[in-house]
């Protein structure tokens, strides 16, 4: 393991790779806190820069501008709560309440520090334990894939604000939509209503930028003109108060734990790492009365397990060959241009790569904790912009930034429809975070659902002959029975 190490910094502090590392952080960080934009984008954008770079250059600046993205991600949620990343619609439900409350500057800091623990404990785990995870990431069948995912939409149920039941409600919904578009079993059109726009379904970039951007824009706008931010932007008002550094330290081992787990399994990644984590949170926390009105708590955990499992997504992706998402396949596209495959072998055929693309992650998360501090003033300066102003110039932007995905005008008309619904959400009181998960993992879900009875032959049992599963889908009934219970016991009461 040391020699590992030593040959990744040996790899990781040469000038150029720490250069591209600085400059795939700052541009990926920037690139994220632009509403409409993320990860995805910020990659693509600059793909095709990192095919006259050498494999460990491209591979490490690559990699800066993916966790970079992630974390701005986090800034515009806080902020606006607009969410860059699907997995930054956890940190909206408890950042955005902050910074109304005038501490944004101490969301953004604990933000910053959560994300770099996560991060480093993420890059430890990655260290000491990347190919015996990739073996346990082998044992793994459709049906503990569809068992986790399971987890992750009740979980998100669970964590709604406004309600499990209504959590489950938009959960149902966001599912339904993500079933739009051609079966790809069967090749038939599902739920299109004749639009051929529909065919391929709903991007998931239209639905997050209109439930939280448009609506957002359109909520806030109704008469508001001052801003949440405080008058003065001091390093005094950016520190939390004394009691709340000791509480952070439970929250963000638990979120790197349940990170680097969800991280290494192909398929789940941040948001249900995010969500479930969350949700843990919510039940063994002191402070759980607070939850979605502002607790630290709430933005320490999805923030450490988010930036953990975006370090651990890199086991699969490396030592298996399986993207855990479409970045993720960005990144084994620009491996396989530089005539290096993934999978089982990479760790032996390509060392140096390996090792020093790990070690360059703990600088990319040292690069992003020095960026991003001193930048906590200017974060926080955005929301003195009136109203009126800014809303306005961040639904153009959004804008922009959907029709620059496909060049397709239905994609804005939709966006725009999916803020209207958002908007119709938030004044009935529905949390729409639970929609946009159901909306991501429905697909999967599904896929995996469909494996498990082809490889049974059509027995449901399988769900519960497997370990992992069955382990999976008690946890989930476990949590909707625990939840439901005190409403349970107020029926009884109020029939007697």
């Amino acid at each position: 393991m040391l020699d590992n190490l030593a040959l990744g910094f040996a790899t990781a502090t040469t000038v150029s790779n720490l250069l591209y590392c600085f400059l795939g952080t700052f541009l990926g960080t920037f690139i994220g806190v632009l509403p409409g934009l993320g990860p995805l984008a910020a990659v693509a954008m600059l793909l095709p820069v990192s095919f006259y770079l050498p494999p460990e250059t491209a591979l490490v600046m690559l990699a800066g501008v993916y966790y970079g993205a992630e974390y701005g991600g986090s800034i515009a949620s806080i902020l606006l709560n607009i969410p860059g990343t699907p997995s930054s619609s956890i940190t909206c439900l408890d950042g955005y309440p902050m910074a109304r409350e005038g501490r944004a500057g101490v969301a953004l800091l604990v933000t910053a520090l959560a994300s770099f623990f996560g991060g480093v404990f993420g890059i430890l785990v990655i260290a000491a334990l990347a190919p015996l995870l990739a073996d346990f990431a082998l044992l793994l069948e459709p049906a503990d894939y569809f068992a986790v995912m399971l987890l992750g939409l009740v979980a998100a149920s669970v964590v709604s604000s406004s309600g499990t039941l209504r959590g489950v409600m938009m959960v149902t919904l966001g599912v339904l939509l993500g079933t739009i578009g051609v079966d790809v079993n069967s090749g038939a059109t599902r739920f299109t209503g004749g639009v051929q726009d529909l065919r391929d379904g709903i991007n998931l970039v239209v639905v997050a930028m209109g439930l939280f951007g448009v609506s957002e824009a359109m909520f806030s706008a109704r008469g508001a003109s001052a801003s949440y931010a405080t008058e003065k932007v001091s390093w005094q008002r950016f520190l939390p108060m004394r009691g709340e550094w000791l509480r952070c330290l439970g929250p963000a081992l638990r979120g790197s734990l349940i990170g680097s787990f969800f991280g290494t399994l192909p398929g789940t990644g941040q948001t249900v790492a995010s969500s479930i984590g969350y949700a843990v949170e919510k039940r063994v926390s002191p402070n759980r009365a607070n939850f979605g009105k502002g607790a630290i708590e709430g933005v320490v955990v999805p923030e450490s397990a988010n930036n953990a499992a975006a370090q651990t997504a890199f086991i699969p992706t490396l030592t298996l060959g399986i993207p855990g998402s479409t970045t993720m396949a960005l990144m084994i596209g620009a491996l396989m241009i530089h005539g290096v495959t993934p999978g089982p072998r990479l760790i032996s055929d390509h060392p140096a790569l390996f090792w020093g693309l790990i070690v360059s992650f703990l600088f990319g998360n040292l690069f992003l904790l020095v960026l991003n501090i001193p930048l906590i003033g200017i974060w926080v300066r955005l929301l003195r912009i009136p109203h009126y102003f800014l809303y306005p110039t961040i639904v153009v932007l959004i804008s922009i930034g959907v029709y620059s995905l496909d060049h397709s005008l239905f994609d804005v008309w939709a966006m725009l429809g999916f803020g209207l619904l958002g908007y119709g959400l938030r004044l009935y009181r529905y949390e729409p975070a639970p929609l946009l998960i159901g909306f991501i993992l429905g697909p999967m879900m599904e896929e995996y659902l469909r494996r498990a009875m082809l490889l049974s032959r059509g027995d449901p049992m399988i769900f519960l002959q497997r370990p992992g599963s069955a382990v999976m889908i008690a946890i989930s009934v476990l949590l909707l029975v625990l939840t439901a219970l005190p409403g349970l016991k107020r029926l009884v009461k109020s029939i007697g």
